[in-house]
């Protein structure tokens, strides 16, 4: 699969709302308060980003999957 096949594939994006302001400031108060942290299941470099999207939609992970550049 190349990026072509991947952009074409039919894939829908969309944006989602995430609520207010307020909402992501008590967020982060809870968040550093606790000192949470997420689970990162796995990393991939940016130039495999399509074996991350890949491994991503296998349903294999638990956590985060993270493209780095």
């Amino acid at each position: 699969m190349n990026l072509l096949d991947f952009t074409y594939s039919g894939a829908t994006l969309r944006a989602l709302g995430g609520g207010s302001r307020s909402d992501l400031e008590n967020m982060n108060r809870v968040v550093s308060a606790h000192q949470l942290h997420p689970v990162i299941d796995r990393v991939f470099p940016f130039d495999e980003a399509l074996d991350a999207a890949a491994y991503l939609g296998s349903g294999a992970h638990f956590g985060k999957v993270v493209i780095t550049h």
